[in-house]
């Protein structure tokens, strides 16, 4: 039976869905899947489908592919202030737009809507700022040591590009990747994930507007991931693989993308250590806590999966979180008064609860939470674990969902070695009233990022990634996220 058929005609918020599920878009234009499938999207607060989009076969995506081969060099000789003035446009339409692409995230993710809303305007600052950066790529020049000749060194662009993003940010993790491709002069192909896909068609809609070029932004979505992915990847125009989402994925695909010698970037997973010491301020840690474990309910890649806290702080510290998550309004996500929404489907449901039973098995206390609910919709309550064992499960494995599990230390050197006692090394947090300390601590923490006093750690304007299995490259940042879709060309010269 076609999916179109079947979904359910339940409250959209005043949204047309079907206007962000046109069909693929490829050459400035939307086209029907060959194979003539659909996925359907499910609204994760009531487990209802509530849309379908287009299932891309493999000559759908030869023709994303040809079409970003065909707009390349019109785009990269496009002047730097003309790809500015275009970005600058996707930033103010985004902004104009903002509460209809919140409630649309909301809708097909399940966040709760503050958080959606505090998504887009995120997602839009990487336009505006690369639309900044786009004017201010500059090369090199000067003499060689020998004196022979000069060196002459041009930032080119990498040239095709394929982009692959995750369903728990699907705005940001877009254009975190678009606007700098399209401020280096590259052109692309978007594959977002298909549990979130209307986000990812509303954007290419958005773009088209502000005056990107046919080819230029071509976006797919698929069923079948890999096989398309690998496709992709062996056209000898495509020269970069820039991927967000978990670290056994992210080595499938830098295999696949070893074959062809492709340039990759990746932003891999987490398993982030929030350290609080004896000297913090109570009430700043606990903010803190609050942000960067239930962002997104805590499916978010940077969420503190470990929190560390000293013995002389931990009882107020786990009394002032247990008061704090017990109290937060859960609910669908694009209701108004909303602090938590569902989780992504049923099976990440599945996933939290186990980790948690795993826990509790082992000695974990349950401050608040803990249980599965009834009804529809793929909810779990936002839980505090006291006394986890390092032994547990969700010790070593993301969580991904609303659960806070609490360890105590009592020294420095004991908090620094259990924050590196993880493959992963994408982002870790740090309490302290002492500067010397904290500065310390984040330089002896093997992680890309560090959130000192802080409870958000990802910016526009900072290179945002990881070290070990949590990825290569960087995303974001003064020069870094441009960097990592130009090539240099080093010219010698004797003039």
């Amino acid at each position: 039976m076609n999916v179109r058929q079947q979904i359910d005609p339940s409250t959209t918020h005043g949204l047309d869905l079907s206007e962000f599920s046109r069909g693929l878009y490829i050459n400035g234009a939307w086209h029907a899947a060959r194979s003539g499938r659909v996925i359907p999207v499910t609204d994760p607060s009531t487990g209802k489908v509530i849309a379908s989009v287009p299932d891309a076969a493999l000559e759908d995506a030869a023709a994303a592919v040809a079409a970003a081969s065909a707009a390349a060099e019109g785009w990269r000789e496009t002047a730097p202030r003309k790809r500015s003035e275009i970005l600058r446009r996707c930033f103010e339409l985004m902004v104009e737009r903002s509460e209809m692409l919140a409630t649309l995230i909301s809708l097909e993710n399940g966040k709760a809507l503050r958080d959606a809303r505090g998504e887009v305007a995120y997602a839009a600052e990487f336009f505006r700022w690369n639309a900044e950066e786009a004017v201010r790529i500059s090369g090199e020049f000067g003499r060689a040591s020998a004196g022979t000749n000069r060196i002459i060194v041009d930032y080119e662009p990498i040239g095709v590009c394929v982009l692959i993003t995750p369903w728990n940010f699907p705005a940001a993790m877009a254009t975190r990747k678009i606007a700098p491709a399209l401020a280096a002069g590259c052109t692309v192909i978007l594959k977002p994930a298909s549990e979130t896909p209307l986000t990812a068609y509303a954007l290419a809609a958005l773009y088209e507007e502000a005056g990107v070029p046919p080819g230029v932004v071509n976006v797919l979505t698929t069923s079948t991931p890999g096989p398309l992915t690998a496709w992709m990847l062996a056209d000898p125009t495509v020269r970069k693989l820039s991927f967000t989402g978990s670290t056994g994925v992210g080595r499938a695909l830098l295999a696949e993308a070893a074959k062809n010698v492709i340039s990759c970037s990746m932003e891999l997973g987490g398993n982030a250590p929030f350290v609080v010491f004896d000297d913090a301020d109570l009430q700043a840690a606990l903010d803190g806590a609050m942000v960067a474990k239930m962002r997104n309910a805590g499916e978010a890649c940077t969420a503190a999966n470990r929190l560390y806290v000293q013995s002389g702080i931990y009882d107020a510290f786990a009394e002032g979180l247990r008061e704090r998550m017990a109290n937060l309004k859960v609910g669908a996500g694009p209701e108004e008064a909303t602090e938590c929404g569902p989780m992504i489907t049923r099976k990440a449901v599945q996933k939290i609860d186990r980790l948690v039973e795993d826990a509790t098995s082992r000695g974990a206390r349950v401050l608040c939470g803990g249980t599965v609910g009834e009804g529809e919709g793929f909810f779990y309550p936002p839980t505090v674990l006291a006394d986890v064992s390092p032994e547990a499960e969700m010790a070593h494995e993301e969580i991904f969902g609303p659960v806070a599990p609490l360890y105590r230390f009592e020294t420095e050197s004991e908090a620094i070695a259990r924050a590196n006692d993880t493959e992963y090394g994408l982002a870790a947090y740090i309490f302290t009233r002492d500067v010397a300390r904290g500065l310390r601590v984040a330089s002896r923490i093997e992680a890309g990022m560090i959130a000192l006093n802080r409870g958000l750690v990802s910016d526009p304007a900072a290179p945002f990634g990881g070290v070990k299995q949590s990825g290569l490259g960087r995303e974001g940042g003064q020069h870094h996220g441009i960097a990592e879709f130009m090539e240099a060309k080093y010219i010698a010269t004797s003039f």
